[in-house]
């Protein structure tokens, strides 16, 4: 499985560059809101092809590339709307919440995998449907959190005074 799931890796690593570049010429909203819809495309991808490793494989590519694309937004965000002095709490939030985050659509989709299963060979293994319907859910919680950033205003943070009237070097 990890070696089907390589080329995913790989993906994230060659968009990198192009995230850099998106963020310095569209800002960081538009760079993870695109990263964004990217993975819902990767998601969809998925429900349709679903046949054989190769078919995932690929949807793996196409929604790592959104990761890939998405990642270094994130931060770059966070960092431009967040007061210089609360940096660390606004980065640490955002850590704390991935976790979170990915405990929870964890836990979601192992209930709904194991609330639609088939019998084979004396082993239950969740059906197609649901591993579809997971792929659907990926898809639409992608989508919206595109459309949730594109909605935090977009602000620039004063750098702090110091006494003096001069900034800090």
């Amino acid at each position: 499985a990890g070696l089907w799931m390589a080329p995913g890796g790989l993906m994230m690593m060659l968009f990198s560059p192009v995230s850099s570049t998106m963020i310095t010429r569209f800002g960081a909203r538009v760079t993870l809101s695109v990263g964004a819809v990217i993975v819902s495309a990767g998601y969809l991808v998925a429900v349709l092809l679903m046949d054989a490793p190769w078919q995932l494989m690929v949807a793996s590519i196409v929604a790592c590339s959104g990761v890939g694309v998405a990642y270094a937004a994130m931060p770059t965000l966070i960092m431009g709307n967040t007061p210089a002095t609360d940096a660390a709490s606004g980065v640490g939030v955002n850590a704390l919440m991935r976790s979170v985050g990915t405990t929870v659509a964890g836990a979601v989709m192992a209930a709904i995998l194991t609330s639609s299963a088939i019998d084979l060979g004396g082993t239950a293994i969740p059906d197609e449907a649901a591993f579809r319907i997971c792929f659907l859910i990926g898809a639409l919680a992608a989508v919206a959190g595109a459309v949730v950033v594109l909605l935090v205003p977009h602000r620039r943070q004063a750098r702090p005074e110091t006494r003096g009237g001069r900034r800090p070097c």
